[in-house]
């Protein structure tokens, strides 16, 4: 079992306290009873993650919007189980959804999973929001530095020649300059 799966099981279980709705969400629930889970009213939250997470890895689109949802929650954990699971998705909305939740400035605090999930996607919207996101945590005294860090480290992955400006302006914050000359070296040279 992956990391990340057994990581969600267990912490799912543990806020469940293990009932059988648990068990049955987790194991024998089919796509359309997950689904239901989705949008009944009244459904404790780690019921919602189980069913979003289990249709998301099945590539079942009505995931979505929940897995969108948790990938902004204040919760680092629900974060990371929202972003594996739209990795593996396979919905078309995913990148868009993504950049907006990387670039806007009101949720900056949780963008960090949205950042990642950009990287991993290597859509066409991830350099363009991970230059703007790292544009903004460039700022003096700004609170995100985990943040302007995975930006940079991101976007030495991703390799775009667009990242260069932003990354040579990374180069005079002392947190982020290590991470930019290294994400600088990874990008090819221009012809």
């Amino acid at each position: 079992m992956d990391e990340e799966v057994r990581a969600l099981t267990e912490r799912l279980r543990r806020e469940s306290g293990g009932t059988a709705a648990y068990e049955r969400l987790a194991g024998p629930a089919g796509h359309d009873e997950l689904a239901g889970v989705l949008i009944e009213p009244g459904q404790p939250l780690w019921a919602r993650e189980v069913a979003a997470f289990r249709l998301g890895l099945a590539g079942d689109r009505r995931a979505f919007e929940a897995l969108v949802l948790l990938l902004n929650h204040r919760d680092p954990p629900r974060c990371v189980s929202a972003a594996y699971a739209l990795a593996r998705l396979g919905d078309p909305r995913t990148a868009r959804a993504a950049a907006a939740l990387a670039t806007n400035e009101l949720r900056a605090a949780y963008a960090l999973h949205p950042v990642r999930l950009l990287v991993e996607l290597r859509a066409p919207e991830s350099v363009p929001a991970l230059i703007t996101a790292l544009q903004r945590r460039l700022r003096p005294h700004d609170p995100y530095r985990r943040v302007a860090l995975a930006c940079v480290e991101g976007l030495g992955t991703l390799g775009d020649h667009r990242a260069r400006p932003v990354l040579n302006e990374a180069l005079a914050h002392p947190v982020l300059a290590e991470a930019a000359v290294h994400a600088l070296a990874r990008i090819p040279a221009q012809r």
